[in-house]
């Protein structure tokens, strides 16, 4: 059987041990044991996935300036978010290359670059032989986000081959920003990933949108998180859960083919890994009639102008 046009992919729809470094790279490593159990070639986990969503700002007046409260949860949070150069991803980069497995995951990310002490929402490809290809800082946190996270930039704004496809990524509400998702596009991507936090809200609608403007598969991966997902070694964990729901981040994770509908309707409130394959074949099909950067296009006139460089505060010139 000829199967270099299928890809079989992983959603990740589980919650993380919130706000805990080591013990959700744990469970990472377990779900890339299994998705290697199950023939999976790409595995994704949903948005900010290690070490969590920052779910208290909302329930804990996160605006308050200069809150005891605040302070000390964020604290915690940058204690337990990701610094790539510390090698804080080695363990899972180097289970990917030994099952041969391509990753997306949704970091909290404490880069050096932009002094080690500031927080972005960050989406890591890391490919089937474990080495990181790029890290996607969130372009713009959206609403009570920004209160923890910082604005990224273009540098990650790239894609990736795998088998005959080409996988580009963007982190939650970006997917809804049209020239992203263009600077995507233009670099052939056929295979766009989405994550999110969790929430049918927002993948239900935009999932198929995007499939259907760009005629390419698109996979949204959610996380879960409930009241019982809190560790009891939260900071301020009453407080935060005086006021939380039951269930703060339900899935919805799911995934469209090229022609806008349905391959995998969103699933609801169902922790675990979701396996499906993808026929290549069925981009070109829908390329016949629209292509939004190649034959329906009009360069000429309106043409999209990216900045990828890396942003920092300082530039060194060292004699």
């Amino acid at each position: 059987m000829i199967t270099s046009n299928l890809l079989k992919v992983g959603l990740a729809q589980v919650a993380p041990v919130w706000l805990d470094r080591k013990n959700t790279i744990l469970k990472i490593e377990k779900l890339i044991e299994e998705a290697a159990t199950r023939g999976v070639e790409l595995l994704v986990f949903g948005e900010s996935y290690l070490p969590g969503y920052p779910f208290w700002i909302s329930l804990t007046d996160g605006a308050r300036f200069d809150s005891k409260v605040q302070k000390e949860i964020h604290a915690y949070y940058a204690k337990n978010a990701v610094s790539i150069e510390d090698g804080d991803l080695d363990s899972i980069c180097a289970r990917a290359a030994k099952h041969k497995i391509a990753l997306y995951l949704g970091i909290i990310e404490r880069p050096l670059d932009r002094g080690g002490h500031s927080l972005y929402a960050s989406l890591v490809y890391i490919n089937s032989k474990g080495q990181i290809q790029s890290v996607h800082r969130k372009l713009q946190p959206t609403y009570e986000e920004r209160l923890t996270w910082s604005p990224g930039d273009g540098n990650g704004l790239v894609t990736h081959k795998l088998k005959q496809f080409t996988v580009g990524g963007l982190n939650c509400w970006e997917n809804w920003m049209p020239l992203p998702r263009t600077a995507l596009y233009a670099q052939g991507e056929n295979l766009h990933i989405a994550v999110w936090p969790g929430n049918d809200f927002n993948t239900k609608d935009i999932t198929r949108f995007i499939a259907r403007e760009s005629r390419s598969y698109v996979i949204s991966v959610s996380s879960l998180m409930t009241r019982t997902d809190f560790p009891e070694t939260t900071p301020h964990l009453q407080e935060i859960l005086a006021n939380a729901p039951d269930v703060l981040a339900n899935g919805g994770s799911c995934i469209a083919s090229p022609d806008g509908e349905w391959l995998l309707e969103p699933v609801i409130l169902e922790e675990g890994l979701i396996v499906q394959t993808l026929d290549f074949d069925k981009v070109y099909q829908e390329r016949q009639n629209f292509d939004p950067v190649g034959h329906y296009s009009r360069p000429d006139i309106t043409k999209l102008s990216v900045n990828r460089d890396r942003q920092s505060t300082v530039v060194f010139k060292d004699i």
